[in-house]
């Protein structure tokens, strides 16, 4: 018997799934979905997606960041126990060598991790765009377990040193991990009046960053690994971003004129205009080795470039090449998009899973440039959507962000890269999820820009004026 070939077959079934499948698809459907907003419910020309290609809705974007926060809510106790029986201590007590913060039932949300930083921005977004206070209410309890608890740890640290102590990060910080994604999220919180007072732990950590930390002689903020002069793109987010945000805090310039300065001379060394995507390092001792474009390190470059553009002032000298940067590296993601709507763990290489992070970073990064009138709608608004569809369908039921890449170093083989696990306890996916969903309420809400369904695709336009 002949065999029939199978791209016949898949298109066959393309054809004949439509008028057999609901395009109307259920909430907790499984795929394939057909596209509910199409009024044809046997439209045969319509097709078949692994995921629920409509345009959402903020009552659905809402929904699912309440998820999060709901996760969330459980997943940080904000209280200090003892680590061998899980006791609670009392923060009043004298300390003990045991004591440690609660990280949650799983033991594996640290309140002063950088992915928490980046989870409280998040936070305070969603709390912006929603309007609910409930979001921006994490922030402040967690906040506010942080003012509670530090004087307990410094006084472990004087009776028994800092080398176990969970306030480690607060009390002798020694990378930018220790310090810049939360220096972000205080400041932030502080501007916005969230929270305990809290401005001499931002002081400190502003100190380290700005004298502590390793720098190359031109002041960018560099690392000691893998090799013994490296930078990496994540420290965009762990330099660049509290730099800014603590000029924008204190109302100095000069944060903003390094934070600038940074940002330009990291993408001079990694930015790769060929594929208009960030290389995940750079090694003094051996610059031009082999590119891995790394998915999570170009979400960091973009969500950062958001950050640092959002506060430079339009006359700043930077500014203009900044731009320039964020609206290449977004057209080059744009363009690696995949089917389902997220992006792949090496942006470059599909047959690398799809990862969850970085997508939401991405979306956030082209939603936000949207918003504020950087991109076109035209060339990018369907690429948000597309991209929220495929990231919202990795949040569960519990409100658990799926396919989230756990923490990566700067690697020198594809293998590692390929092959990085993924975890719902990776605390990398939660922040850029809240701040997906909340760019993506901000652009569906945006008077400037209308949606249409036009030949069962969709079109972000400008709305006429009166």
């Amino acid at each position: 018997m002949r065999l029939l070939h199978l791209p016949f077959v898949g298109r066959l079934l393309a054809a004949a799934l439509p008028a057999l499948l609901p395009l109307a698809s259920p909430a907790g459907a499984a795929p394939p979905f057909g596209n509910s907003d199409n009024p044809n419910s046997t439209d045969p020309d319509e097709g078949v997606y692994p995921v629920p290609y409509h345009q959402p809705t903020v009552a659905e974007i809402t929904a699912k960041l309440e998820l999060v926060r709901g996760f969330l809510e459980t997943a940080f106790p904000g209280r200090i126990i003892d680590r061998r029986t899980g006791r609670e201590i009392d923060p009043r007590s004298a300390p003990v060598a045991e004591a440690v913060a609660d990280r949650g039932p799983e033991q594996k949300f640290n309140p002063l991790d950088y992915t928490t930083g980046v989870t409280h921005a998040g936070m305070l977004a969603a709390a912006e765009a929603t309007g609910d206070r409930r979001f921006a209410d994490f922030t402040a309890r967690q906040l506010q377990f942080i003012a509670t608890a530090l004087p307990y740890f410094r006084a472990q640290a004087a009776a028994f040193g800092t080398a176990a102590n969970s306030f480690r990060p607060i009390l002798a910080p020694a990378a930018l991990d220790d310090c810049g994604a939360m220096t972000s999220a205080l400041a932030r919180a502080r501007l916005a009046g969230i929270g305990p007072d809290l401005q001499p732990v931002i002081t400190a950590w502003g100190e380290y960053i700005a004298h502590g930390q390793f720098r190359l002689p031109d002041g960018t903020l560099a690392r000691h690994r893998p090799h013994a002069v490296s930078i990496w793109a994540d420290d965009f987010y762990m330099g660049v971003v509290p730099l800014a945000q603590l000029g924008r805090l204190t109302g100095n310039a000069s944060w903003l004129d390094d934070a600038a300065r940074d940002a330009a001379q990291m993408s001079q060394r990694l930015f790769r205009p060929g594929r208009s995507l960030y290389a995940h390092g750079w090694n003094e001792d051996s610059p031009g080795g082999p590119d891995f474009f790394w998915a999570r390190a170009n979400g960091w470059a973009v969500v950062s470039l958001c950050d640092l553009l959002d506060v430079l002032p339009a006359s700043h000298p930077r500014r203009a090449a900044l731009l320039g940067y964020l609206r290449s590296e977004l057209q080059g993601v744009a363009a690696l998009q995949s089917g389902e709507g997220r992006w792949h763990q090496l942006l470059d290489r599909n047959d690398s899973y799809l990862e969850t992070s970085a997508s939401a970073m991405f979306v956030y990064g082209l939603a936000h440039a949207i918003n504020r009138g950087w991109i076109s709608p035209q060339l990018f608004g369907s690429i948000a959507q597309a991209g929220w569809i495929g990231v919202a369908a990795q949040v569960n039921a519990l409100g658990q962000v799926e396919q989230t890449c756990v923490g990566t170093t700067f690697a020198a083989d594809p293998i590692y890269y390929y092959h990085r696990p993924v975890s719902v306890y990776a605390g990398h996916g939660y922040g850029p999820v809240l701040l997906a969903g909340a760019e993506m309420i901000r652009l569906l809400k945006n008077p400037a820009i209308e949606v249409q369904l036009k030949n069962r695709a969709y079109y972000y336009l400008p709305r006429p004026g009166p």
